[in-house]
């Protein structure tokens, strides 16, 4: 049987491990303090250190913002898996989604005439469009934030550091060469050892010590350009930063619209209120004056109010006291008003006996005594 084996240059092999071996002693006596190294210079360290700190920082804001997009590490985890195997995320249902889903389907049990019913569809319904801007902002913000971010790290960062791991190795190899001359140089005009001069190993070891300079030099310059090139990606990094602002300002708008809008709908949907006419002259700053009703069927609501002559506070601190008597039905009733604070259009604030609450405006009328008012 044939069996067809790599072909393994021994050579080479050798001469790799001589090198490993001679790296980690290197290494071993520059921190053991035994030898000498070569410094990087002042521009190259600041660049490198800035390259550090980039690298830090752009991890920790793309892994705080993708926190913040999907709250679920499970998901994260998740999509992250999906994506590297290049396949489509699940859709999956938000909270928000979820609590519409609940909302809308408890509204039709409860009977979509009634209006808590009502109400429950009209949230959920609206909750559903919070879903959605939701998925919106964070598809957005992953193609214009985090992703962009995260192929910076991937990408340029990965090939610097590649290259400042060769540009170290490099280093030590011109410091082991540079040790190797001294070492030569203190043993010239002994003699020969296995028949190779001193002199012939001075040389050598001269020759590999300005190759390994050449190699270090070369390195060095192609690793600078990459450390440059951070400030080009600094600058991009904030163009998509100021897309990610422009995509939250849109999430947030579109959120604020949808609930304004939910408002006004559930403010459509309360009871009619009556047509009524106020015939006093200065209803939010006036004094209080005896007010009478008269509702549709016909029974009569007289209520009558003593001002005050002498209480100089604010309105939004007078109460007034005003005697309900309903004819039909011979209930007498005490209620205590005064207006907001600041003064609203459409409510008074009102106290019966233990009940606080707001009064709408358009259910009473003021007037003089002798006046009515209809409901």
């Amino acid at each position: 049987m044939n069996i067809n084996l790599p072909n393994f240059n021994v050579k080479n092999l050798v001469k790799e491990a001589g090198s490993t071996i001679s790296r980690v002693v290197q290494l071993t006596e520059e921190k053991l303090g035994t030898t000498e190294r070569t410094e990087y210079d002042l521009h190259f360290q600041n660049l490198a250190e800035r390259a550090d700190v980039t690298k830090t920082w752009t991890e920790k804001i793309v892994r705080d913002t993708e926190s913040v997009l999907i709250p679920n590490p499970q998901n994260r985890v998740e999509d992250f898996i999906f994506e590297k195997i290049e396949k489509s995320k699940p859709k999956r249902l938000s909270n928000l989604e979820h609590l519409a889903l609940d909302m809308i389907e408890a509204g039709g049990d409860f009977g979509q005439d009634l209006p808590y019913g009502q109400a429950l569809i009209k949230v959920g319904q609206a909750e559903q469009k919070l879903g959605q801007c939701e998925h919106d902002f964070i598809a957005t913000s992953g193609i214009c934030f985090t992703q962009p971010l995260r192929k910076f790290l991937d990408g340029e960062m990965k090939t610097i550091s590649k290259e400042r791991g060769i540009l170290e190795t490099k280093r030590l190899d011109l410091d082991a060469c540079k040790n190797r001359v001294k070492k030569a140089r203190s043993m010239l005009g002994q003699q020969s050892k296995d028949g190779i001069s001193p002199e012939a190993v001075f040389e050598q070891a001269e020759r590999d010590l300005r190759v390994a300079q050449a190699e270090f030099d070369r390195q060095s310059e192609i690793t600078k350009l990459l450390l440059d090139g951070i400030s080009t990606s600094q600058a991009s990094h904030l163009r998509h930063l100021h897309a990610f602002v422009q995509a939250q300002v849109r999430y947030y708008k579109q959120c604020g619209d949808t609930m304004e809008q939910l408002q006004r709908e559930l403010a459509k949907m309360q009871h009619p209120k009556p047509r009524l006419r106020i015939n006093s002259e200065d209803v939010d700053g006036g004094p209080p004056s005896s007010v009478s009703m008269h509702s549709c069927d016909s029974d009569s609501v007289a209520l009558d109010s003593d001002p005050d002559p002498d209480q100089n506070s604010s309105i939004s601190n007078l109460l007034d006291d005003i005697r309900i008597e309903f004819d039909a039905s011979a209930i007498s009733t005490v209620i205590f008003v005064t207006e907001c604070s600041p003064v609203n259009e459409d409510y008074m604030y009102g106290k019966q006996g233990l009940m606080k609450g707001l009064v709408p405006r358009a259910f009473v009328e003021m007037l003089d005594e002798e006046h009515d008012i209809t409901l």
